[in-house]
């Protein structure tokens, strides 16, 4: 875990030595000096970290040693950071002869800070020397030495793992029906090759599930050859194939040829394609965690056309997916069990021996909150069970594991199991993902996370590198699709074209990770009033406690400080809260109670990531400008309605996020409010989100400066004007990477013309179009990517959906507030091919809805609302047979009466829609809607 401090720091100084060696001058050399005793030691750490992955005895010594090179690292780059900050205090900007002259004096003013750098770095080197040197007495190996497959594995004798293959009866409940559907798979079915792969995280039952299907009486008479191969991260594919023969041989009572040990790979190949071409087998691989497994043992598990079955338990997903590269695959994803099942088996290993098994009454309460905690997870309700079966039967033992549960894991040998297995897939990951992964304990227990805040942290920390041809936001969507992969994060919310939205950690990973953090110096979690704290500290997440608390660690040098829950931040403790804290890289106080910003936040130099979204600051200093590292500045649902011109200086500015929905009127025009922005923002090449600028200020030469954004992939503008349109279009076509537009005119009358955007923008996927629409733009039918558009005022009198119904991806259409005056709307079979949601409001000229039979055939939602003149349910309601969910919104008396599902004339033809909602207003605001359940066939008595 040690490699968690060193990698990072490596990377960083590889960047200093490559693109920042000017600002490095005398001290060039030290610094790669330091670099490469470093990646000396980076290979010696990797052994170290396995070893205590392994739990192997490590002594004492080797324990402070490791201590000792996080310790030095953490000044290394905390000198870094010094060192950086007073060259910048001093960076020159001008050019010329005062350009020249001010670099003088920029070189005269920075020789005490490089001679302090300089100093620090001998010192800094010598530690390092020594500490190198202490590597060899310990017996490290470089990582480069193994030759096995995969990282250091356990031994079997301290394989928490082993104990699922003997699990007792009383202790497996719930997977009756999957041990059923497994069976079919492997005993029906296809004749070809097929894999089965059982997926899912650590402790949920994978192995006791598989095992309980392996020796079931119908799979061991199905099969004529049985091999059960516990592979895990350390293996040798010799090994493993000299086992299925001989696990072959021995079911058959035959004895393995001879000379068997003595062979290679590929003899062991050829010997067992010779051995199964007329017998039918299964095989079970527990515990694969490499993607290239299949790879390994394709070719000696072959397609024999009579049945043959492989059975591959992981907890990566990828890995069942590369299987189907060459072969028939089911995937089994194994779900947690449900609050029922999970009370069940707790009580059964709590109470085993006391009250016939159940739960005393005064115990209820805290065992249902120890039950929720475990989440499901099998392992750890048995293990906890099993713990509470020893203690006295009260509210003091209950409450006291309850409230240190993540400290019992890491010292208390009934847990010790659950703390291997659930490590055993961060031990797994690469160095930058582990930073990745262990960033998002410092979010609350249960605290469903937005992807996009996050991935912007993980860039503004630097744990995401660039990777030719993609975005960092790219790579780091591609880290958390990997954690999700391997099982480590769970999905709790997803978007239409099926991206996550929002990721959350199990809640017994969270207490493994909080716990990882603290060994690691990673984050310090305040959660009570702690006035200090001893020891390294790099980031802080702070939650429900007092704002004084903060002021005990503003000697701590941290670059990330995330704020929960706060009661109060007074303007009294802000006024220094930035001169505390000038190391700060990400700097987040979304929600916190804050209506200031003290002027000296452009003290500091580091800070790349700094959100007040949902806070209540109404005015940005003007040395904001100061900040020179800055990447993401998000202002959302804040009250700020002009920036200074100082933000123009912002060159690595990469998120611009500003704008004020007020949700307590109506939705309108004047319902969501831009920012004023000022002219120069041209300059800020590399920002990629813009939204909402306003642009009744700064007219047509702030849209034209607009154009030389070129890296923009949301852009976002209120108040256009015929004046600013023409230039808006001509700013627009210069954006090609521009996957998101939203366009608001300056009145529900103001007519905007889109039509001279002329070349149709290739990567837009979201489109938003509220103004007064002359005519239809021609290159809208045009956009092959197009998920989700939505139409607002623009008053149409032909019917749209003809131009629509044939974009081949669009997922969600929204026609709204006049958006269309025609009488009738038709959509024809074929039409909407994968359109998901459909909401048509607001469109006082309707009468009449056709739907042909054939047209959206995977719509699951469809909102139909306040259009008076409709008056009859579309008919063709009736052919929507994926429908899920249907609302009307504020329809005529006669069209809800029509509903009724024992008098309603229409009710036929909305009967096999699972739900649907009558909804009427009953506020002003954006949530103004009181509804009821017509009927639902899920919700009996609704």
């Amino acid at each position: 875990m040690a490699e968690t401090a060193v990698s990072p720091l490596i990377d960083r100084l590889l960047h200093l030595l490559s693109q920042e060696a000017k600002l490095l001058g005398g001290i060039h050399g030290e610094v790669a000096e330091i670099k490469d005793e470093l990646e000396s030691i980076q290979s010696f750490l990797k052994d170290a970290d396995a070893k205590a992955a392994a739990e192997q005895d490590i002594d004492e010594g080797v324990k402070t040693w490791v201590k000792q090179v996080r310790e030095v690292a953490f000044h290394i780059d905390i000198a870094i950071d010094q060192y950086l900050l007073q060259v910048a205090l001093h960076d020159p900007h001008p050019s010329g002869f005062r350009g020249t002259l001010q670099k003088t004096t920029h070189l005269l003013k920075t020789i005490i800070p490089r001679h302090n750098i300089a100093a620090k770095i001998q010192e800094t080197k010598a530690s390092i020397q020594k500490i190198n040197e202490r590597s060899k007495r310990y017996g490290f190996q470089s990582t480069a030495q193994g030759s096995c497959c995969g990282a250091r594995g356990i031994s079997w004798n301290n394989d928490p793992r082993k104990d699922t293959l003997y699990l007792d009866n009383a202790d497996v409940v719930g997977i009756e029906s999957s041990i059923d559907e497994l069976i079919s798979w492997l005993v029906g079915g296809s004749p070809h090759r097929t894999v089965v792969s059982v997926v899912g995280m650590g402790g949920l039952g994978k192995t006791t599930l598989t095992k309980k299907v392996y020796d079931n009486q119908m799979v061991k008479g199905h099969f004529d050859c049985h091999a059960w191969i516990s592979v895990s991260q350390s293996y040798k594919i010799e090994d493993l194939l000299r086992s299925i023969i001989k696990q072959f041989c021995e079911g058959r009572k035959e004895l393995p040829s001879s000379g068997i040990d003595a062979m290679d790979e590929q003899l062991l190949v050829n010997k067992l394609r010779d051995y199964l071409p007329q017998k039918r087998y299964v095989v079970v691989f527990d515990d694969v965690w490499k993607i290239e497994f299949w790879d390994s043992i394709k070719h000696s598990l072959p397609d024999n056309q009579i049945g043959g079955r492989i059975i591959i338990t992981t907890r990566n997903s990828e890995v069942a997916n590369y299987c189907k590269k060459s072969s028939h695959v089911h995937v089994y994803k194994l779900q947690p069990l449900t609050r029922d099942k999970a009370w069940d088996l707790f009580c059964k290993r709590a109470f085993q021996f006391d009250f016939e098994g159940h739960c005393p009454a005064n115990l209820e309460k805290l065992s249902h909150d120890i039950v929720e905690k475990c989440g499901g997870l099998p392992l750890a309700i048995v293990a906890i069970g099993g713990l509470l079966s020893t203690k006295e039967k009260n509210m003091f033992e209950w409450k006291n594991l309850h409230d240190s549960l993540g400290f019992e894991f890491g010292r208390n040998p009934h847990l010790s199991s659950v703390n291997k297995i659930l490590s055993l897939s961060f031990e797994d990951l690469p160095y930058n993902l582990k930073s990745c992964f262990l960033y998002l304990g410092m979010y609350p227990e249960d605290y469903s996370i937005n992807c996009i805040r996050l991935f912007r942290q993980w860039i503004a920390e630097g744990f995401v590198k660039e990777i030719e041809g993609k975005t960092l936001e790219e790579v780091a969507q591609e880290f958390l699709i990997e954690l999700i992969h391997r099982s480590l994060v769970q999905v709790s919310e997803v978007k239409l074209d099926g991206k996550v939205r929002r990721c959350r950690l199990h809640d017994l990973l969270h207490e493994i990770v909080l716990q990882k953090m603290k060994d690691l110096s990673f984050c310090h979690v305040l959660l009570k009033q702690e006035s200090s704290f001893e020891g390294l500290v790099q980031r802080m997440s702070v939650n429900k406690v007092s704002y004084n608390v903060l002021k005990g660690f503003k000697e701590k040098k941290i670059h990330s400080l995330l704020l929960f829950n706060l009661d109060a931040l007074p303007k009294s403790f802000m006024s220094h809260f930035f001169s505390n804290f000038k190391f700060l890289k990400v700097m987040d106080f979304e929600e916190a109670p804050l209506d200031h910003i003290p002027k000296d936040v452009g003290s500091l130099f580091h800070l790349r990531y700094l959100s007040l979204r949902n806070t209540k600051v109404k005015k940005l200093p003007k040395s904001i400008g100061k900040l020179q590292n800055l990447e993401t500045l998000d202002l959302k649902q804040t009250l700020v309605s002009e920036l200074p011109i100082e933000i123009n200086r912002l060159r690595k500015l990469r998120h611009l996020l500003a704008y004020y929905h007020d949700y307590g009127l109506d939705f309108s025009l004047a319902s969501q409010k831009g920012v004023k922005i000022q002219k120069g923002v041209g300059c800020l090449e590399e920002l990629q989100k813009l939204y909402f600028v306003d642009l009744n200020h700064g007219g047509v030469d702030l849209v034209k400066d607009m154009g030389k954004l070129r890296q923009l992939r949301k852009l976002g503008v209120k108040n256009l004007s015929k004046e600013t349109m023409r230039a808006l279009c001509a700013s627009i076509a210069t954006m090609n990477h521009l996957q998101s537009l939203d366009i608001a005119s300056i009145s529900e009358d103001e007519i905007i013309d889109l039509q001279s955007i002329s070349t149709p923008l290739q990567c837009l996927q979201r489109l938003y179009i509220k103004g007064h629409l002359e005519k239809f733009p021609d290159w809208i039918p045009k956009l092959q990517h197009l998920g989700k558009l939505g139409i607002y005022w623009s008053k149409l009198n032909e019917d749209p959906m003809k131009a629509l119904q044939n974009l081949p991806n669009l997922l969600e259409l929204e026609i709204s507030r006049q958006a269309y005056n025609g009488e009738q709307l038709h959509i024809k079979m074929g039409g909407f091919p994968k359109l998901k949601i459909l909401n048509l409001q607001f469109l006082n000229a309707l009468r009449s809805l056709m739907i042909d039979q054939g047209a959206l055939p995977l719509v699951e939602k469809f909102v139909i609302g306040r259009s008076p003149q409709l008056k009859e349910v579309p008919c063709g309601i009736l052919h929507l047979r994926n429908l899920k969910e249907l609302r009307f919104i504020d329809m005529h008396k006669e069209f809800e009466e029509s509903l009724d599902p024992e008098l309603g004339s229409h009710y036929w033809i909305i009967e096999h829609v699972p739900i649907v909602y009558l909804l009427h207003k009953v506020r002003t605001g954006f949530y103004d809607l009181e509804a009821r359940i017509l009927r639902s066939k899920h919700l009996i008595g609704s």
